[in-house]
């Protein structure tokens, strides 16, 4: 017998499609609090989000009486007819969320608009009104969700323990904090501030703040246009990575998103700068067609389909490939041991811990920090006005005056550390700063915890200038060689820079179509199984457009007769089977471009190794040629080709200058 469901069953069944989990009630809720103009919003959860969630904002609110009617399945005010759909621009638009979280849980709204006097107490369990009362409260709306799920208990169950739920909560306002930089939010778990941001709208300010120095210091800024697409963000140096994709954040018009493509795109462009099974650092904002994209084609809404994929992946990859060859990226690497670090860290925070005022205090001070040091930045300038009009002024007094001021900014910058947990660092600078804005919680240039700005050689290191002052020393452990500039000493790792070479040669060679080959003396004689014999053969025209010369030798046999030039030196036997696997693993067509990239690969098999004498003559000419790539800091595997130590890394371990 065919029967129509209840309501109740009707709106439980509804709310599983889009309340899986407590984060995905936040998810729901700071959406709707964005969408109604919020700039400050503040979520706190007990138990991981299962026993309580608060969200509290100070957006447009709700009217008193269209309250019960928000809480009714499809009730929304971001589209009226289906065509809206194509245009909708507001994060949250189904109408399915209030209705579908008070099916499962215990939920309480507090509301109040802007013109009201008084707003509005609305109690709903289980889609049954409890309770509706006027009461006194601030322009916004504060939600309350309490024991999700509590009439749904095999639902319940599936959920993970209250540390893993609360790590998806934090994740997730990790998301809408980056995706949002112009709104200030407060996250706080069983009573404790976990992530505080100012709302500024500065995106590297959100970074530095949930992530800390060692990131934020390591960012290389994104921004391009192309036809439909604009992007605008910033991305990690490839050392700044991860084994898993939780660093990789991107935003389609202003919304978290899912994407194959984009995924793909992003690490494609980071192919050689980092290792393999390592994921890039990025917060990227897309701003894409709305005509051409599909946001609609899952209820969390967090995939979407858009018309020109191909395009798209292209402009991803061609925006991230160029932001990450536009700067130098040589890591410096650190003397101290983690136990020194940590020990320096802690002191640091020690000194300086203080308590931060709440967001909406913020402004007023950081107000009256701007009068005292605009009024201080005055008189300053008055005095140094009065020197440098003064006929008998020299070259000499202007260094000075540099000086001074160099040391009155270094003396009178101070940092403190809100929460030293979350690593949130307040810099004021001081009156002798002419170019940065005070902004008391949230510094305008990353600096370190004692406010020194982070030293930036003159010239890059690999310059054709720069190269000419290099000083070559000396290997060391018969595998590195040392060169000494710009108070720098940089390491090269010669197995490492060789396989980046050969690599970048034989790629270029092959997409200019002019491979030299080298012929075998005498020729090798392969014997394959019939699979990879029939593999052999149908790629055949891949293999001699490659600088192969193969024949068909009989009984499943194939004679190499002549060789790329720059593999030589690698067992053919040992490149075939790399090679013929590597095809016989991918499905479908194979593309040149894949065969190329294979080869590449198997190139670095024939550069120099480790622990191997070179001539100084030698590792020069190899460091000049490596020096002269696109991408000279990686090898093909996404290992450091270089690395470099500061002079004063070696002072500090020398005790000639101290921490």
């Amino acid at each position: 017998m065919i029967k129509v469901l209840d309501q109740a069953t009707i709106n439980k069944i509804a709310a599983g499609e889009v309340v899986e989990r407590p984060s995905s009630v936040v998810k729901e809720l700071v959406e709707n609090a964005i969408d109604a103009g919020a700039t400050a919003i503040t979520v706190e959860i007990k138990d991981g989000g299962m026993s309580f969630i608060r969200i509290t904002d100070n957006g447009a609110g709700i009217e008193k009486e269209e309250v019960p009617t928000a809480f009714i399945r499809h009730a929304t005010s971001k589209i009226m007819t289906i065509e809206d759909l194509l245009s909708v621009s507001s994060l949250g638009f189904r109408g399915e969320a209030l209705a579908s979280i008070a099916a499962v849980a215990q939920v309480e709204c507090i509301t109040k608009t802007a013109h009201a006097l008084t707003g509005i107490r609305y109690e709903i369990h289980g889609s049954k009104e409890i309770a509706s009362e006027e009461i006194g409260t601030p322009t916004g709306t504060t939600i309350i969700v309490r024991n999700l799920f509590y009439n749904v208990p095999a639902r319940k169950k599936f959920l993970k323990t209250a540390m893993t739920e609360g790590s998806y909560v934090t994740e997730l306002i990790t998301r809408l904090s980056l995706s949002h930089p112009e709104v200030s939010f407060k996250y706080i778990i069983n009573g404790s501030n976990k992530i505080a941001t100012s709302g500024n709208g500065k995106l590297q300010d959100v970074i530095y703040h949930i992530y800390g120095r060692d990131i934020s210091a390591n960012l290389l800024p994104v921004k391009r246009e192309a036809g439909d697409f604009s992007v605008e963000g910033y991305i990690g140096k490839a050392y700044v990575s991860k084994g898993n994709r939780s660093f990789e954040h991107y935003f389609v018009n202003g919304r978290y998103i899912r994407s194959n493509i984009v995924t793909k795109a992003i690490e494609e462009a980071y192919k050689s700068f980092v290792m393999i099974h390592k994921f890039p650092f990025t917060a990227l904002h897309f701003t894409l067609d709305s005509n051409k994209l599909d946001v609609n084609v899952h209820p969390t809404k967090m995939e979407f389909k858009y018309a020109d994929g191909e395009q798209l992946f292209h402009f991803v990859k061609d925006s991230v490939r160029k932001a990450l060859l536009s700067e130098e990226m040589i890591q410096d690497v650190s003397l101290r041991s983690t136990k020194e670090e940590r020990s320096i860290t802690v002191e640091q925070q020690r000194k300086t811990t203080q308590n931060v005022p709440e967001p909406f205090e913020k402004k007023a001070r950081a107000m009256r920090y701007q009068k005292d040091i605009t009024e201080h930045k005055t008189e300053a300038e008055k005095k140094v006005q009065s020197v440098t009009q003064s006929p008998n002024y020299t070259i000499q007094q202007e260094k000075e005056i540099s000086r001074a001021a160099a040391s009155s900014q270094k003396k009178h910058n101070t940092s403190k550390i809100m929460n030293p947990e979350n690593r949130h660092i307040s810099v004021i600078d001081s009156a002798t700063s002419k170019e940065k804005e005070v902004n008391e919680t949230f510094p305008q240039e990353i600096t370190d915890i004692e406010g020194e700005q982070l030293s930036i050689p003159m010239e890059q290191f690999i310059s054709e200038n720069a190269r000419k002052k290099h000083r070559l020393i000396g290997q060391v452990f018969k595998t590195y060689w040392m060169i000494e500039y710009d108070e720098k000493l940089y390491i090269v790792d010669q197995h490492a820079a060789h396989e980046k070479v050969m690599f970048e040669r034989l790629m270029k060679q092959l997409s200019e179509k002019a491979v030299i080959s080298q012929q075998l003396l005498p020729p090798k004689v392969l014997h394959l199984d019939s699979v990879e014999y029939d593999t052999v053969i149908r790629h055949m025209e891949m293999f001699q457009q490659t600088g192969f010369d193969l024949e068909e030798f009989g009984d499943d046999s194939i004679v190499v007769r002549a060789m790329p030039d720059d593999i030589m030196g690698v067992d053919p036997q040992l490149l075939f089977d790399a090679l013929v696997n590597a095809l016989m693993e991918e499905r479908g067509n194979i593309s040149l471009d894949f065969f190329v990239e294979k080869l590449s690969g198997m190139a670095c098999k024939a550069a120099i190794k480790g622990n191997t004498e070179i001539s100084s003559k030698e590792a020069d000419a190899l460091i000049e040629e490596m020096l002269s790539l696109d991408n000279p800091y990686n090898c093909p595997h996404g290992r450091p080709t270089m690395i470099s130590l500061t002079k004063s890394e070696l002072e500090r371990k020398f005790k000639r200058i101290q921490n």
